[in-house]
């Protein structure tokens, strides 16, 4: 067995059965498992999932055990080579799989990589490469200098801003969300630390990877689509709590003296300010959800992009929404500038992901992006990295 993927979902059965859609194809001619984790969702994740996908391996928790200690009940039983642990909202490329496990058999220095992240309208996720924290560092992030000065060496170390995103870069730290590494390697560190729940567990695990003498790689010619409000749920002050929370954790176990009692320093005073912050923007969410509201009730037009027999499902689930429906010849996808409206579902199956991640990253916020996997009964899309995104389904 060449790869194992372990994907750990929380109530996203939506964008998880898009995620899955696009794994499967990525695995194509690939001696590879996906084993799918569920963390006791409430939402009817695995009475949805389970019978769509026969080829995946379901472990359904009985309770919710965080995202370290589920994705150990995976690696436990995983028998590929190399082992993949991938977000529930993520979308991958044809080529991104074989991409990473073809730079980790020519590295043999190369403990895991990542890869180059967007969101769902396009934009570049900074925590695709990073560093390790230090007092300096957490102070550049938390004064904002790190956000006025976004390519600097020393002002954006953190996110190691000065590094071309589409290049190959050593990057201490990889984020959770796509984390590939040797099998081998992973059991040899007992996988995540079962001591974080949500948060913190990747900064842990590059750590340890690095301290056992290998190097973490990103990897910036390769690019996914990470939806990253789903998996989350992001709640201003509460998240922000959790994740400062997880860092504590991290500066107790692999930092001491000084050093320690700075960073846990800088720590609190970063989540007193994130709630303060979380109160003061509290009438400009309103607002934008307000606004949003407005732009749900106006006349919509939804290009359909991929083969015709691809489109066939998304036509029906979106004239049951009475949505106006454009249809777009798979050929003729590269004229995107010239559609009528401002929204696009990409209809997947003879369409690639690969060239969905191309369009979005070339267009950008012109439109808003939709995911329809010609089998699926569901179109998910979510416009940016704060936005917990949105749904349409067949109507019973």
């Amino acid at each position: 067995m060449k790869l194992s993927i372990i994907i750990v979902n929380y109530k996203v059965k939506y964008f998880c059965e898009q995620c899955l859609y696009a794994v499967l194809q990525a695995v194509t001619g690939l001696q590879a498992e996906v084993i799918l984790v569920d963390n006791h969702s409430d939402d009817g994740s695995s009475d949805y999932l389970q019978p769509k996908f026969p080829q995946v391996q379901f472990i359904n928790l009985s309770e919710n055990e965080g995202f370290a200690k589920a994705n150990n009940k995976a690696l436990a039983i995983a028998k590929g080579e190399y082992v993949l642990f991938l977000n529930p909202d993520t979308i991958v490329g044809e080529n991104c799989l074989t991409d990473c496990i073809n730079f980790l058999g020519m590295h043999v220095n190369a403990g895991a990589v990542s890869v180059q992240m967007i969101d769902g309208g396009g934009t570049f996720l900074p925590e695709s490469k990073r560093s390790f924290p230090s007092p300096l560092v957490s102070f550049y992030k938390l004064c904002g200098l790190a956000a006025l000065f976004p390519r600097s060496r020393i002002f954006n170390r953190y996110a190691l801003g000065n590094l071309d995103k589409n290049a190959i870069h050593e990057s201490p730290v990889l984020c959770g969300a796509f984390f590939m590494s040797r099998n081998n390697l992973l059991q040899q560190l007992n996988g995540f630390d079962k001591d974080y729940f949500m948060y913190g567990e990747d900064i842990d695990l590059s750590y340890r990877i690095e301290k056992a003498g290998y190097k973490n790689y990103y990897l910036g010619n390769t690019t996914i689509i990470h939806f990253k409000g789903e998996s989350s749920k992001k709640e201003g002050f509460n998240h922000a709590r959790q994740f400062y929370k997880a860092m504590i954790i991290f500066v107790n176990k692999h930092y001491g003296g000084n050093k320690a009692i700075a960073l846990r320093l800088f720590l609190w005073v970063a989540i007193l300010l994130r709630g303060l912050l979380s109160l003061v923007s509290l009438p400009f969410t309103y607002l934008g959800n307000y606004f949003n509201t407005s732009y749900a009730g106006r006349k919509r037009i939804l290009n359909l992009a991929g083969d015709e027999t691809d489109t066939k499902n998304a036509s029906i689930i979106l004239e049951q929404q009475k949505l106006f429906v454009n249809y777009i010849p798979k050929n003729n996808i590269e004229a995107l500038e010239k559609l009528p409206g401002d929204e696009i579902v990409f209809c997947t199956g003879h369409l690639q992901y690969a060239a969905t991640i191309q369009y979005i990253k070339l267009f950008g916020k012109r439109y808003k992006y939709w995911w329809h996997y010609h089998d699926s009964l569901s179109i998910a899309g979510s416009t940016d990295k704060n936005s917990t995104g949105n749904i349409y389904t067949v109507q019973i």
